[in-house]
């Protein structure tokens, strides 16, 4: 009875692994479905194994024929066990499945044929129990094709195991090592021991091992999760990637349609009528910007990829700055823009001054967008509170208002405000799907009041540290671009490999009577500074072929005495690409397409106008 007592333990090993198994989540695919026939075979096996083992020891001669039957019907479940385990290793080694659908079909229908000519096979061929002096054993041509038939099955598993040997994942070739070598004790006990039954018992620790190795639910669930995060990330990045690429392949051209309409609108020779034009251009242009910018920034934020900068800033900038944008955005438009903040908040904060900015920005800019005529009320006030000043911006305006079912929608992405009756406002709905993201990103809030037909009002808070010993120096207190500033006498090398960039910075350059030098590449720019030209700043593109400008630099930096201030000026305007350029060396950053008060307040800053 000993046998039985391995029968039994097994059974009740195999009951917990079948509940625990099928009570979790399971991943579907072609190795989970065979593992759960493997283990519905080896209930079959053992129901046979035992039952045949209670018959023999209690009426061996009257229960005999029922006995071969069973016998058989036991030897046709081992089979197909090793058949499907046989499978399991193939696809683990191939991935048939995914890799070449058609080939695995065609082996699935030859081992379905197979399998039922060896089971005809088995039925047909003799069985004989051997049962004297309490030894027990089946014995026969029937026993000895199936153990032919699995020890081919066997030859394959090996055979796939040797071959992929380098190439089987550690998790995956380590228990079918272990398999190999329990299906070859199997064997060698069957052999030296016949009575010792230990087939079924061995299969359901197979499936054991199994369960807790290369088919545990919860272990594949989260490498498939794992996989699919893997997979989304990647897509994100070559997301993100297309999309800073087509930033800048949009950013090139509009450097030339915004730089040649801001040197046209200068031009004392443009007629009154073509000026309102160009104006329209440059509009135009700064829309199209807004837009490219928008949808960077949302990408960015998607991606997980956009991170909060903070450092110390003066607030009395980042007000004048706003000021200045807003007046800006307003053009022509007739209304009346009403600025006031509390003189209380304190000079210097620590926060990321530009995220704050582009909030705000957005916010003044739809008030701007969606108010025809009437006001728009800017203010920030303050309430301080040991070393936090927390900010509380206000934007209210007497434009068309928010229906109140639509404020809800209002920060979800390419949402726009009653799209059908607003076709012609300009925009793609990202604005404040990008503010409400920032504002998360810096743990401020926003809320929305509004009457629909007679406007809204935008309240922003959001907490700032205050710095008591500022480390930065105010370097424009209250800005002034002056349009008839010259740097007469001093030079600016320009580097772009882009004939038409160079052609619209020395129009934008002109205008301020300097020596321009123009280069098309980071070898010529080197060259130049190694000849002895002496330059008061280079304006250095980064995107250039054979030697970028990053690499420029550093070459620029290893020639002695070299204390040119450089500055990046691409068309690579992605978030974070500032701070990048800084830390890579160069002094400050320009982007494309120039903004004609970008360029002076560069050109105020490093160069010495005597």
């Amino acid at each position: 009875m000993s046998s039985l007592y391995f029968q039994v333990c097994a059974f009740f090993i195999w009951v917990l692994i079948t509940i625990v198994y099928f009570s979790k989540q399971r991943v579907k695919s072609l190795e989970t479905r065979i593992y759960s026939y493997l283990l519905f075979i080896t209930f079959f096996s053992l129901f046979f194994d035992i039952t045949i083992i209670v018959l023999t020891y209690l009426e061996p001669i009257e229960y005999l024929p029922v006995i071969k039957v069973l016998n058989k019907f036991y030897f046709s479940s081992i089979l197909m066990w090793i058949l499907m385990l046989c499978k399991y290793v193939v696809n683990i080694s191939y991935d048939l499945e995914v890799n070449n659908k058609k080939l695995y079909k065609k082996l699935d229908k030859i081992n379905f044929l197979l399998y039922i000519t060896f089971v005809i096979i088995i039925f047909i061929l003799p069985v004989y129990i051997y049962n004297e002096n309490g030894i027990m054993y089946s014995y026969g041509e029937s026993l000895n094709f199936l153990l032919i038939s699995a020890g081919i099955y066997a030859l394959i598993i090996v055979g796939c195991v040797v071959l992929k040997f380098r190439t089987l994942k550690n998790k995956k070739y380590m228990p079918v090592f272990i398999l190999i070598i329990l299906i070859a004790l199997n064997f060698i006990v069957n052999r030296v021991s016949p009575d010792l039954l230990l087939t079924t018992p061995i299969m359901t620790y197979i499936v054991l091992i199994m369960y807790h190795t290369i088919e545990n639910p919860d272990m594949k669930l989260i490498n498939e999760l794992n996989i699919a995060k893997s997979q989304a990330d990647k897509a994100n990045n070559a997301k993100s990637d297309f999309l800073s690429n087509m930033s800048h392949e949009i950013r090139t051209p509009l450097n030339a349609i915004v730089g040649f309409s801001q040197a046209l609108k200068e031009d004392d020779d443009l007629p009154e009528s073509s000026k309102s034009e160009v104006n329209d251009i440059i509009m135009a242009s700064n829309g199209l910007l807004e837009i490219v910018n928008g949808i960077l920034d949302f990408s960015k934020i998607e991606a997980g990829k956009l991170e909060i900068i903070n450092k110390e800033y003066y607030f009395a900038q980042l007000w004048n700055d706003l000021i200045s944008l807003t007046k800006a955005r307003l053009g022509d438009k007739p209304l009346d823009l009403q600025v006031k903040y509390d003189e209380s908040i304190p000079k210097v904060l620590y926060g990321d001054s530009a995220r704050i900015k582009q909030v705000i920005l957005n916010i003044l800019t739809n008030s701007i967008k969606y108010t025809k005529e009437g006001y728009v009320d800017f203010r920030v006030s303050s309430f301080i509170k040991n070393d936090i000043c927390r900010l509380i911006i206000s934007v209210e305006d007497s434009g068309i208002g928010i229906k109140a079912e639509k404020i809800e929608n209002l920060f979800t992405k390419f949402q726009r405000l009653d799209e059908d009756k607003n076709a012609t406002i300009e925009g793609t709905g990202l604005g404040l799907a990008i503010t409400k993201k920032l504002l998360d990103l810096m743990n401020g809030q926003i809320t929305v009041q509004s009457k629909y037909g007679e406007g809204s009002k935008f309240t922003v808070i959001i907490d700032q540290k205050i710095v008591h010993n500022p480390t930065i120096t105010n370097v424009v207190n209250n800005p002034k671009i002056e349009n008839d500033i010259t740097f007469e006498g001093k030079r600016i090398l320009v580097v772009d490999d882009n004939k038409i960039n160079l052609k619209v910075a020395i129009r934008l350059l002109r205008s301020y009577k300097v020596i321009v030098d123009l280069v098309e590449s980071g070898q010529e720019c080197i060259d130049k500074v190694v000849e002895g030209v002496k330059y008061d700043l280079i304006l250095l593109d980064d995107m250039m072929p054979k030697i970028s400008g990053i690499e420029t630099l550093k070459k620029l930096k290893k020639i002695e005495g070299f204390n040119i201030p450089t500055i990046a000026f691409t068309a690579n305007a992605i978030t974070g690409v500032k701070e990048k350029y800084l830390e890579e060396g160069f002094d400050d950053y320009l982007s494309k397409p120039m903004q004609k008060s970008e360029l002076t307040e560069i050109l105020q800053k490093f160069i010495n106008n005597n």
